[in-house]
């Protein structure tokens, strides 16, 4: 994609780029540590960043796709192929680009802010566990949006690439939705539709995609009035 700059605009300086780049590039080591961890634990039996909990009653492969099926996983994952694509072109751009970019901050901060005010309350994690869940769930949500917030580069998102950044969370609650009504199996308890009723799970969803819109647009109002470091 290209990164030629206009007459109009100005070039951003080389250590602002730099700076850049080691952002996007600390921000994508961190996840790929957490990863290899959370990796290592899944199949040693031991506990993941999720909820703290290991169930042995399960075969491996199972287990591993509860792990990737994990909207914190999935959104860490996308976070981590941007923060590396970033790290290479920090003034990458192109219409999908946008809505790639615009997914990993917001599926990141949801992360962030979902752990911290509704599951961090319910576990107690020690050990590697608690390395992995600083590194998905505070880490790499708050280092992706100060970077966005300082470097940008803005502005990049329309109202569109807002309505188009929600495809896969939506669809990840309709594919969670689903399969748990089929195994009994949920990734997380506020969306335990065995325990909390179908009605009461749903509620919970519809509040988590109330808080993201909110989120996105305001994440849309910010790329078009807040200066950048890296500039379209």
């Amino acid at each position: 994609m290209s990164t030629t700059v206009h007459p109009t605009q100005v070039a951003p300086s080389a250590v602002v780029v730099t700076a850049s780049r080691v952002v996007y590039l600390l921000i994508a080591v961190i996840i790929a540590i957490s990863l290899v961890i959370q990796i290592v634990l899944v199949i040693t039996g031991g506990a993941d960043a999720r909820s703290g909990g290991v169930d042995m009653s399960v075969g491996l492969a199972t287990r591993f796709a509860r792990i990737f099926s994990a909207f914190t996983i999935l959104s860490n994952l996308i976070v981590f192929a941007v923060s590396v694509l970033l790290a290479i072109d920090p003034l990458r751009d192109g219409r999908l680009w946008r809505v790639a970019r615009l997914d990993a901050l917001l599926s990141i901060v949801i992360t962030g802010i979902v752990y911290a005010v509704v599951l961090a309350p319910q576990v107690n994690l020690t050990g590697w566990a608690l390395v992995i869940t600083i590194g998905f769930h505070y880490l790499s949500p708050w280092l992706t949006l100060g970077a966005w917030l300082v470097f940008g580069p803005r502005p990049r998102f329309t109202w569109s690439t807002v309505a188009w950044a929600f495809l896969w969370p939506l669809a990840w609650v309709v594919f969670t939705f689903i399969r748990g009504g089929i195994t009994g199996w949920y990734p997380y308890p506020f969306l335990d539709a065995t325990r909390l009723g179908f009605d009461g799970a749903v509620r919970n969803a519809l509040m988590v995609l109330v808080v993201a819109i909110v989120f996105a647009v305001l994440l849309k109002l910010i790329d078009r009035v807040l200066p950048a470091a890296l500039r379209r």
